[in-house]
């Protein structure tokens, strides 16, 4: 296939020159998965430690004074949430999921997940049903609604956007009527779609748990994922560290308490890192007017031009989808990415479907490059 006009998008690789230099040569087409860092995020880096040996143990009074607030605003605003103090931050999204799970009362746990959920959660999904700790419903994406409301299910599971073929969930205000305080709970794993696409929750704010983080589309790596809960939601997690209680210092010993707001679900002492890296890239985007609507038109300009021009026969998954990258099927995958990646050409794979991402850090060059090279194969 040939395109009959070319596409012309905008260039930001102004905003990446460290990235960039850093490996020159190297065409970064994974956008989806480790985005690469802008230079602001350097900038946030650099804020963190300065600060942390400028002021040694008052760092945490600018930390969660002033850093972990702004970084609720950003989360915030992106996602139409009307109380910035419904959010929380750890080090991964994996320690939000289990202290979510065991702020739930029934053992065992009945689960019901899309069958396309990423690694973590299957595997611990996996193991809790071996441990008998819950057992777990699996369906296909477009059965998840109709499943849950056939109830019976304390907690359910689903990817905003699906990690392995860019599926795009549509039903997140169905499966939100269903949520309650006492089960279900409704968690959506939005790391697919976090500054990804735009995304809007404050019509389900109060009844469903968000998570997401800055590893990919958020561009800040790792150290900085989120969660989103809901007021009246899982008052008292089990899984709990020092730092959920710190409104509550002075009960009597032995007492333990919780934070009334999202901090009920903090853990203990953390990295503080990739938060200031997100507050710095997300300053940054402010500064140069540029939405997460702008990313994603800039990266389908690129999705575009790159099905326009496909130049290798494989089964594209996710046609029409908002997703930032393609999925495409084919029993050469594997062969295509190590083939590519002897070029310095960065893609990846998942089973036997190529994934290729487009970021902002992309442009019209970059989109030719790996045609080329996509032709080569």
């Amino acid at each position: 296939m040939v395109a009959a006009d070319p596409i012309v998008t905008a260039s930001y690789k102004h905003l990446f020159q460290r990235a960039i230099a850093a490996a020159p040569e190297r065409l970064h087409f994974a956008a989806h998965s480790h985005h690469l860092w802008p230079d602001a995020s350097y900038l946030g880096q650099l804020a963190a430690w300065e600060d942390g040996v400028r002021l040694a143990d008052r760092k945490w009074e600018r930390v969660m004074g002033a850093i972990w607030p702004a970084a609720q605003a950003h989360v915030a605003a992106e996602l139409g949430l009307p109380d910035p103090a419904t959010i929380v931050f750890a080090p991964n999204t994996h320690e939000l999921l289990l202290r979510i799970a065991s702020a739930l009362p029934q053992r065992p746990l009945r689960i019901l997940a899309s069958d396309g959920e990423f690694h973590s959660f299957r595997r611990q999904s996996v193991r809790w049903e071996e441990a008998g700790s819950a057992t777990v419903e699996r369906v296909p994406l477009d059965r998840i609604v109709t499943a849950a409301r056939a109830g019976a299910h304390d907690l359910i599971f689903v990817s905003q956007v699906q990690f392995g073929t860019g599926q795009v969930f549509e039903g997140v205000a169905e499966l939100a009527e269903l949520a309650r305080p006492e089960g279900p709970w409704v968690v959506i794993d939005g790391y697919h779609g976090f500054m990804a696409l735009p995304t809007d929750l404050s019509a389900v704010a109060d009844r469903v748990f968000y998570l997401a983080g800055g590893y990919k589309y958020a561009m800040a790596g790792e150290g900085c994922a989120f969660l989103h809960a809901p007021p009246g939601f899982g008052p008292r997690p089990q899984i709990t560290g020092w730092y959920a209680e710190f409104d509550d210092l002075s009960l009597p010993p032995g007492s333990v308490g919780y934070a009334p707001d999202a901090r009920r679900f903090l853990g203990a002492t953390f990295d503080p890192s990739g938060i200031y890296r997100f507050v710095a890239v997300r300053d940054m985007l402010r500064q140069e007017g540029l939405s997460t609507a702008d990313i994603a038109a800039h990266a389908a300009a690129l999705r575009d031009g790159l099905l326009a021009a496909l130049p290798i026969e494989a089964d594209l998954l996710n046609p029409g989808s908002p997703a930032r990258f393609v999925a495409l099927r084919s029993p050469h995958a594997a062969r295509w990415k190590a083939a590519l990646e002897a070029e310095d050409v960065i893609v990846d794979v998942r089973g036997d479907v190529l994934r290729i991402g487009f970021g902002l850090y992309q442009d019209m060059r970059d989109l030719n490059r790996l045609i080329g090279a996509l032709r080569g194969l």
